[in-house]
């Protein structure tokens, strides 16, 4: 909002702040045994120099990216090899897999996306949280000669210790553990960052509680030398994080170095101003503030017959109409459903129909 009023891009209000305006606005709240405001400060005026510099820099290049959209799992082989050869046309060179299927499969995919782009591109893995710490470790010593850069969530996402004790086992075959796009809160970054659990921190701006907090977790990367590498893996995480980014490179790190923003291009067209990838590069967003608006052609009305359910009958309630973009499903009104009806649930939408649950 801050953003909007100023009719600023968010990345440029956070760049222009002074740095005791921009600190003030964070929560130092349960993490000063880590980071004060007085080392914030510091942080943000020893890079006042070349401030300009770097911002007409990343303006002029763009941010580095990297790609998922080549190794979801689910994807055949042959759509693994179309995607790939597409993505490095288009200019990148870090791409993401998915593991954490069955070993033989994990290490048939990451050969083939390995040979595929080469040894000198960037590889990293994703597991989603599937395996167990000592399987982790035994399965990345397996998958190691393909030389990912990273192993992201190879574990329970709360399970600090556990990421520790995988990445003390995979420190001497060159692999880091990202993980964070499970963390809600500056506290547990707080704790993973103390704990040297974690090579790569991944924010995701919509998990965390808004601008303010996440900032918290930037200034603690800082502080423990750790790159910040947002998750973006979701519909319209790109386009907020990319905000983020740029501020931490011209105002706060100073660097891109080991850093990168995912990549996810699909359904960008629901959005006004999506963010804009060129090269294997973020382009700088000029729109004011966040600019996440859904576009109107992806938005629509719709009537439908509701069946609900009642006293182990059905009946059509005629005056519902609910508002659909994608999957997603809200009321148009508040109106009440009369017959003192209360909604308690709504369970998935069917070719033009819902089914409700409700209690008189």
């Amino acid at each position: 909002m801050w953003a909007r009023i100023e009719g600023k891009p968010l990345w440029k209000l956070l760049c222009d702040m002074d740095p005791e305006t921009l600190v003030s606005t964070i929560d130092f709240r349960y993490i000063t045994n880590v980071l004060t405001k007085k080392e914030a400060l510091h942080f943000l005026r020893e890079m006042r120099e070349g401030k300009a510099i770097r911002e007409e820099k990343v303006i002029d290049e763009g941010y580095p990216a990297y790609t998922t959209q080549v190794g979801w799992s689910g994807y055949s082989l042959e759509k693994v090899k179309v995607l790939c050869q597409k993505y490095m046309a288009s200019g990148f060179n870090s791409f993401k897999i998915k593991v954490g299927q069955n070993l033989d499969e994990d290490v048939r995919r990451c050969r083939m996306l390995r040979n595929l782009i080469g040894w000198d591109n960037t590889l990293m893995m994703d597991a989603n949280q599937v395996w167990d710490v000592n399987e982790a470790i035994e399965r990345m010593k397996v998958l190691a000669e393909f030389k990912p850069l990273w192993i992201e969530e190879p574990t329970s996402p709360d399970d600090v210790l556990g990421h520790l004790a995988i990445s003390e086992a995979l420190k001497p075959l060159g692999i880091g553990v990202a993980t964070g796009e499970m963390c809600c809160n500056r506290v547990l970054f707080k704790q993973f960052l103390q704990a040297g659990a974690m090579q790569y921190c991944q924010i995701d701006s919509c998990r965390i509680g808004g601008v303010n907090e996440v900032l918290a977790v930037y200034f603690m990367a800082r502080k423990f030398g750790v790159p910040v590498c947002p998750h973006a893996g979701g519909v319209g995480l790109s386009e907020m994080v990319q905000h983020l980014q740029i501020f931490d490179y011209v105002c706060l790190s100073g660097t891109m170095e080991s850093r990168l923003i995912e990549s996810v291009d699909q359904q960008q067209e629901h959005f006004e101003h999506p963010a804009v990838v060129k090269n294997s590069r973020y382009m700088v967003p000029t729109v004011r503030s966040l600019a996440i608006v859904h576009a109107s052609s992806s938005s629509q009305w719709w009537t439908m017959s509701i069946h609900v359910a009642r006293s182990g009958s059905d009946c059509i309630h005629p005056k519902v109409q609910v508002v659909l973009w994608q999957s997603e499903v809200s009321w148009k009104s508040n109106e009440s459903l009369g017959l003192g009806w209360s909604l308690l649930a709504y369970a998935t939408l069917t070719k033009g129909e819902m089914f409700l649950d409700l209690c008189h």
